[in-house]
């Protein structure tokens, strides 16, 4: 079986999760390739993969018209192309156009979220390329499914509910990384592991900083992660007089050692499908404050394993963060049925074979299975 994927990366997100999967699938049943249309050059990426014995197919796509990079596997498809299984919109529409042109038995589209706002061009295509010609398009959280169906008119028939799962989470020092940052022991800290990118409304936890600061003296918010906002949010920090509270890390390897520092976790997005970082902190054990949005009410039931507040409140946020601050004995108590919960239904172990029974299911009833 083929996973599609634009770029790989080990970094996290919804492509690091398909890499996961492709990495874990069951050899004696599957035989894994992972395509990856734009090739990111990641030695760490490549020695997880060879070690799972994935072959790598790079195309190396230069731009989203880039047609001819599409040309080697149309003309000779890799050998067991009896299933492809697609990540994220470019991918799922390029991979249910070459699977269908190649004959491909087994079409399968991975909606890993997005706004479901606007974007006329996207809707139509989702809804009349890969929902009507994918064999499933899968929805990671009910609330996604529900967008699905009545947002972009897929046909209810062709979704399938998978939610994310994650590894388990090694232990971290956190103390460690305190000393690392010049962060005092006793020192309140939050903080947040994502991409820099509009979504995350991260400039929304800045505000929240702002309200917190003067009751928590040395309050840190560590925000781990890169992307294309973040000049914007450096500005930010700086217009805010933040620069001594808000540390902007970069990509870190060592998540676990930096969930490890924190006294609760966040999550201040406009939007989210089934969000891996929450996933992280649950698994972590963190008391998280996280927007409701997307699949997040899935995940944690409001008081019982975190808390939840409207997206774009600053002052919502910053109260509930405030919170768990004060309240560290509260806090214990929402991380511990946080990391039950991750343990027992979001385990990467139990999405693999979630899916590995959807690739059995379509491939026994496919009218173009091989012989």
């Amino acid at each position: 079986m083929i996973t599609l994927v634009d770029r790989p990366t080990v970094t996290g997100g919804a492509e690091r999760l398909a890499v996961q999967v492709a990495a874990r699938l069951d050899r004696e049943r599957f035989e894994s390739v992972l395509c990856a249309s734009r090739r990111t050059d990641e030695p760490l990426l490549d020695q997880e993969l060879a070690d799972a014995g994935v072959e790598v197919l790079a195309l190396g796509r230069g731009s989203k018209l880039d047609l001819g990079a599409w040309r080697p596997p149309v003309r000779r498809p890799p050998p067991g192309a009896d299933i492809v299984h697609a990540h994220m919109f470019g991918s799922n529409v390029w991979g249910t156009v070459l699977g269908r042109l190649t004959r491909v038995p087994v079409v399968v589209a991975h909606e890993h979220t997005w706004s479901f706002e606007g974007q006329p061009a996207r809707r139509f295509l989702d809804r009349e390329l890969v929902g009507r010609f994918a064999d499933a398009f899968v929805a990671v959280a009910a609330e996604d499914r529900r967008k699905m169906i009545e947002v972009e008119g897929v046909d209810p028939n062709k979704i399938r509910l998978i939610p994310n799962g994650i590894p388990d989470l090694p232990s971290g020092d956190g103390g460690a990384v305190r000393r690392e940052l010049g962060i005092e022991a006793d020192a309140p800290v939050i903080g947040i592991v994502c991409e820099l990118r509009a979504q995350k409304a991260l400039e929304i936890l800045f505000e929240a900083a702002v309200r917190l600061r003067d009751e928590f003296p040395g309050l840190k918010v560590l925000v781990a992660g890169d992307g294309p906002e973040r000049e914007r949010l450096e500005e930010a920090v700086r217009r805010l007089a933040l620069e001594d509270t808000v540390l902007l890390l970069g990509i870190r390897r060592d998540i676990p050692a930096l969930l490890d520092a924190l006294d609760a976790a966040v999550l201040s997005s406009d939007y989210e499908g089934s969000p891996l970082s929450v996933m992280e902190y649950m698994a972590a054990g963190k008391a998280i404050v996280s927007t409701r949005v997307g699949g997040v009410p899935e995940l944690l039931e409001h008081g019982r394993h975190g808390l939840l507040v409207e997206p774009r409140d600053p002052a919502a946020l910053a109260e509930a963060v405030g919170k768990l601050l004060r309240e560290p004995g509260e806090a214990v108590r929402l991380g511990r049925e946080a990391r039950e919960r991750q343990r027992s239904e979001y385990s990467l172990a139990a999405m693999v074979r979630r899916v590995e029974a959807l690739y059995e299911e379509l491939w026994l009833t496919s009218p173009r299975r091989r012989a």
